[in-house]
């Protein structure tokens, strides 16, 4: 079954979402991680980029498994109080371990993702469910998730192209939106324009 989708974001009054060089950053965080908590979701999702944050830093070895890994989604653990879910079609990222913070992650991939790399995830203790061959189909994702580990609310933390996307599609059920009184003036990155 497919959960409950909450869009949740943070904007500047010009509408920017890239918040790191925005000033009193610490009270914006916590009031945003505040709001989030109001919702009881049990589970987060964030692209690629916004996961680089969480994700190992540099290269680390793969090695390829002795066998080809079949392209069937691969459960660590489904008895989770919480799940961190990362949107990595081309499993970009790499992982130290099977969770973050409190929350065990799940990886979204397509079914192109190198076996070396399905066999990293699994040697972390990460689970991962694929999306598709090429491309991911998020409302696909999304029953995968409900069904496999028992999500029920998801907040989507995404950029422009992942909220997009999920709009798109028809799956955001609500919107939860915290809109900061910067101007450009008080931000030191520029605005980008079409």
């Amino acid at each position: 079954m497919k959960p409950h989708v909450i869009c949740h974001m943070l904007s500047s009054i010009d509408g920017r979402i890239v918040v790191k060089h925005w000033p009193d950053l610490a009270s914006m965080r916590g009031e945003y991680e505040r709001t989030a908590d109001t919702f009881d979701a049990d589970a987060w999702m964030c692209g690629r980029i916004t996961m680089e944050d969480f994700a190992a830093e540099g290269d680390v070895p793969k090695p390829a498994p002795a066998s080809p890994l079949p392209r069937t989604d691969f459960v660590a653990r489904k008895d989770a109080e919480s799940y961190a879910i990362a949107l990595d079609a081309h499993g970009k990222l790499n992982w130290e371990s099977g969770a973050i913070d409190d929350d065990h992650l799940v990886v979204v991939l397509t079914e192109a993702v190198p076996d070396a790399h399905l066999a990293h995830l699994r040697e972390r203790g990460v689970s991962y469910v694929f999306g598709g061959k090429q491309d991911i189909d998020f409302a696909r994702v999304l029953e995968k998730l409900g069904d496999t580990f028992g999500i029920k609310t998801v907040l989507l933390e995404g950029g422009g192209g992942i909220n997009g996307s999920f709009l798109a599609a028809g799956l955001i059920d609500e919107v939860s939106l915290l809109v900061h009184p910067l101007s450009p003036i008080h931000i030191s990155e520029p605005t980008r324009r079409s």
